[in-house]
């Protein structure tokens, strides 16, 4: 019997910005499903309305990514675009696109979740948003 170690590279890096944490959510959560497949392949079919709460951003980001995972996964659907809103720790997001077409999607990669590996969420120096971290696939 033996053991060893190995460097582990499966694991993919996103990140959103813009004007508002809500934009940054939002731009996550395309960079997301860009990881599977082209956005611009997804049309705008289907509009899906999902809830997270959570006062920290950090966790709040983490919650939301994994809120989108699961409905891609449970409903067998990919997103092209999505609005965020936020007020007082309550996140509702609208996404729109629709089931998954093996043809015309090519999906690259199944997303398992959204993990806590280079976590961040802060506003830089220009006044942007930025929110990221690291996706188990």
């Amino acid at each position: 019997m033996s053991w060893r170690h190995f460097t582990h590279r499966a694991d993919i890096g996103i990140e959103g910005s813009g004007a508002s944490l809500e934009e940054a959510f939002a731009e996550a959560a395309v960079a997301l499903c860009a990881v599977v497949t082209e956005p611009e392949r997804v049309r705008a079919r289907e509009r899906v309305e999902l809830r997270c709460a959570g006062e920290d951003p950090e966790l709040l980001f983490v919650d939301w990514l994994n809120a989108v995972i699961a409905a891609m996964a449970t409903r067998g659907m990919l997103f092209g675009r999505c609005s965020v809103r936020i007020s007082a720790g309550q996140l509702r997001a609208q996404l729109w696109g629709e089931p998954v077409d093996v043809e015309r999607h090519q999906p690259a990669v199944e997303v398992k979740g959204a993990t806590y590996t280079a976590l961040r969420v802060w506003r830089d120096a220009q006044g942007q948003w930025r929110a990221r971290t690291v996706v188990d696939v």
